[in-house]
C-alpha cells in the first residue's frame, strides 16, 4: 500500500506536468485532450447535510459540459447518481458551433449509484473497477487532467491512482482557505480584517475570545463564531453579548456561557452540543460582527493558472439569509462600482501571497463592505475559499456562451461589445415544485420562453433540475443586458414557476425568498 509521503510525492511529481498540459490544451484547441469533471463535495459530510438538496450540487459543474466546444476536447463527468438524460441534453444544446451530437460523441456520464452521504471521490475510489474504466478511458496520461469542485486528500489519491494532474489546490495548502488560515493570509497581505482570535478549539476558548473582544471594543453588542471548515456559511453562528455585561472576570466569564445558550445557527439542525463538537474537531473562529446603517457582502474570483499568472476573474454582490443572515443565497453580477476596485485591489494582494505559497487554481475572497449615512465605504476581508463556489459557475456560463472579455473596470462584454449582468441562485424553492420531473420542467421552460437566447445573449439558465422532484429546489442564472433586465427575468421565472404549480411557500422559504429579493431593493439607484 502506498504510504501517505509516496503518495504526497507522486503527486507533487504530477503536477509538474500540468503548466505544459495547460498550455497546449489552450494553444491548441482542437487537439485530443481529456479532462475528467469531478463534482465531489469534499467536506465535512455532517456540515454538509444541512444543506437542503445537496446530493444534486453535483450537477452545479454540468456547465463545464461546454468545454467540448472545443473540437478536440473529450469529457468524463461522474456523479453519485444518475442525471437524466433530458438535463445533459439541456446543456448541450447550448453549445455554439458544435453540432450537439457531435459532442454527445466525446462525452461520457459515468455514475457510481451510490446515493449515501459521503464524498463522491470517496466512493469513486473504493470501486477499484470504476478507477480502471476512467483509466482506460484517459488514455494518454500526458494529454488529460482533472477538475474538481475542491480538493482535498481524496482527490489527491485518485490523481495518483489515475496519473493524471488536479487542475487545482494542492491539499496540503487547504489549511489557507480555512477560517483561521484566511485571517494570517489577510495580515500577510496587510489588509483590513475584522477583530477576532484564530485557531480557537474549545468552548472554554471560544468564551475567552468572546471575553476579550467585548474588553477590547465595550460598544461591541454582536460577534461571530465560525467553524473553519462551515460550507456555504453553515458553519456560522451569531453571539449576541448581554446588554450589562459584569466586571468581575467569573461573572463575566459566566454571562458569556449563559449568552451562548441563545446562540443564532445558520445551519438550522444545529444544536449547541453539536456545534461545539465541531468546533472542538476542526477548530474554529471568534470574531467581530461589522455592523453599519449599509452592510454588502461583496465577493472577488481569482484563478492562479498553472504558469503561475493571477488573474481577477469577477466580482459579485453576495445575497445572505437563513435566521442568522450569513447563508449564501445567491448573487449579482457585477459588484458595485462604488467599491468594485476596492474589493478587486485587497483582492489581488492576498491573491498574490496564495501564489507565493503555490496555490493553484479557481478560489474567492469574501468581503464585508459598510458605512454610516454620509460616510466613505470601509472594507473588511472575511474569508478565502480556496475552491469553487456559488459564484463560479455562473460566470463560467457567461463566459463560455457569450465568448466575452473582462474589463479593467470589472464590466464585462460579450463578443457583440454588450456589457453584461446576471442574477444568479441556488434556492429558488417552493415546496409547489416539487414533484416536478425534468421532462416537466423543462416542457415549462420551453412553453414560456426561459430559455437563454444565443442571438440575444440574454436569458434563464437552469442547474440542480434534478433537485425538483424531491426537494422542490432549483438553481437559476438569470443573464441580461442590464441589472434591471437581470433582475426582471428572474422574477418572470419565479412567477411562471409559481403560476404553473400552486404557490405554496412555508414560512422559511417566503423568508429566504424575502432576503434574496431585497438584493434588488438595496439598491434601488442602480435601477433608475
Amino acid at each position: 500500500m502506498t504510504s501517505r509521503q509516496d503518495e504526497i510525492a507522486s503527486f507533487k511529481a504530477l503536477q509538474q506536468k500540468l503548466p505544459a498540459i495547460w498550455e497546449d490544451v489552450h494553444r491548441q484547441p482542437r487537439a485530443p485532450h481529456s479532462c475528467l469533471i469531478i463534482p465531489s463535495l469534499s467536506f465535512d459530510q455532517e456540515e454538509l447535510q444541512k444543506v437542503a438538496g445537496v446530493p444534486f450540487y453535483e450537477e452545479r459543474l454540468m456547465f463545464m459540459l461546454m468545454r467540448l466546444r472545443r473540437p478536440g476536447a473529450r469529457l468524463m463527468y461522474i456523479t453519485s447518481q444518475p442525471v437524466d438524460a433530458d438535463i445533459v441534453d439541456y446543456y448541450l444544446q447550448m453549445l455554439v458551433g458544435v453540432p450537439p451530437t457531435h459532442a454527445k460523441r466525446r462525452l461520457t456520464m459515468l455514475c457510481v449509484q451510490d446515493a449515501s452521504p459521503r464524498a463522491l471521490t470517496e466512493k469513486i475510489l473504493e470501486r477499484p473497477r470504476v478507477v480502471d474504466r476512467i483509466r482506460q478511458w484517459i488514455g494518454d496520461t500526458n494529454r488529460a487532467y482533472m477538475t474538481c469542485f475542491a480538493t482535498s486528500p481524496l482527490e489527491r489519491s485518485l490523481a495518483v491512482q489515475l496519473d493524471i494532474p488536479l487542475n487545482g489546490c494542492d491539499p496540503e495548502l487547504l489549511h489557507i482557505g480555512s477560517k483561521s488560515g484566511s485571517r494570517r493570509a489577510f495580515r500577510e497581505a496587510g489588509i483590513e480584517l475584522p477583530d477576532g482570535t484564530e485557531d480557537l478549539d474549545s468552548l472554554d476558548a471560544a468564551v475567552a475570545a468572546l471575553d476579550e473582544l467585548k474588553t477590547n471594543k465595550p460598544a461591541l453588542k454582536r460577534a461571530v463564531v465560525k467553524l473553519n471548515e462551515g460550507f456555504s456559511g453553515e458553519g456560522n453562528a451569531l453571539f449576541q453579548y448581554p446588554e450589562t455585561m459584569p466586571t468581575e472576570p467569573a461573572a463575566r466569564d459566566q454571562a458569556i456561557r449563559e449568552a451562548m445558550h441563545s446562540l443564532k445557527f445558520a445551519a438550522k439542525d444545529h444544536s449547541e452540543a453539536f456545534f461545539f463538537e465541531k468546533f472542538a474537531e476542526m477548530g474554529g473562529i471568534v470574531e467581530e460582527f461589522l455592523d453599519a446603517e449599509e452592510v454588502r457582502s461583496p465577493s472577488v474570483q481569482l484563478r492562479i493558472t498553472p504558469a503561475g499568472e493571477l488573474r481577477i476573474i469577477s466580482t459579485h454582490d453576495q445575497a445572505l439569509g437563513g435566521e442568522s443572515g450569513q447563508v449564501y443565497l445567491g448573487c449579482q453580477f457585477p459588484a458595485h462600482a462604488e467599491y468594485r476596485s476596492m474589493i478587486t485591489e485587497r483582492a489581488h494582494f492576498v491573491g498574490e501571497v496564495l501564489r507565493d505559497h503555490g496555490v493553484v487554481g479557481r478560489f474567492a475572497i469574501d468581503f464585508l463592505v459598510y458605512r454610516d449615512p454620509g460616510e466613505e465605504w470601509d472594507c473588511s476581508a472575511i474569508e478565502i475559499n480556496l475552491r469553487m463556489g456559488g459564484t463560479t459557475f455562473p460566470y463560467i456560463a457567461l463566459d463560455f456562451l457569450t465568448g466575452g472579455t473582462i474589463g479593467g473596470s470589472g464590466d464585462y462584454r460579450s463578443r457583440t461589445g454588450v456589457v453584461k449582468h446576471y442574477f444568479a441562485t441556488d434556492a429558488l424553492t417552493s415546496a409547489s415544485y416539487r414533484g416536478l420531473l425534468p421532462q416537466d420542467f423543462l416542457e415549462i421552460v420551453i412553453h414560456h420562453g426561459l430559455h437563454f437566447s444565443p442571438s440575444t445573449e440574454t436569458g434563464v439558465l437552469f442547474h440542480m433540475i434534478g433537485a425538483l422532484s424531491q426537494f422542490g429546489k432549483l438553481g437559476v442564472i438569470c443573464i441580461g443586458n442590464s441589472e434591471q433586465e437581470a433582475m426582471d427575468l428572474y422574477k418572470r421565472t419565479r412567477e411562471v414557476l409559481d403560476n404553473e404549480t400552486g404557490e405554496l411557500k412555508t414560512d422559511e422559504e417566503r423568508r429566504d425568498s424575502g432576503q434574496l429579493m431585497s438584493m434588488f431593493d438595496d439598491f434601488p439607484h442602480l435601477y433608475d
